[in-house]
């Protein structure tokens, strides 16, 4: 496996981890579960990335298939 293949994975948990469970404390394993889905939704709809050209990774994938058709 090459040096750095994992790297997009942990640097999602990494920001799962620092930006929402940190600031977080859970009654029960339902409402763990519903702050990582909300996180999802931000992280894929909302927070911009870096190499993506700072756009969202849905901004990203509506712009490469307008183009690609």
């Amino acid at each position: 496996m090459p040096l750095g293949y994992n790297s997009p994975t942990e640097r999602f948990f990494r920001s799962l981890k620092h930006e929402q469970l940190h600031y977080e404390t859970f009654k029960t394993q339902d409402a763990a579960k519903l702050s990582v889905i909300d996180y999802l939704a931000f992280y894929n709809g909302k927070r911009s990335h870096s190499t993506l050209g700072y756009q969202s990774p849905l901004e990203f994938e509506r712009g490469y298939f307008k183009n690609a058709a």
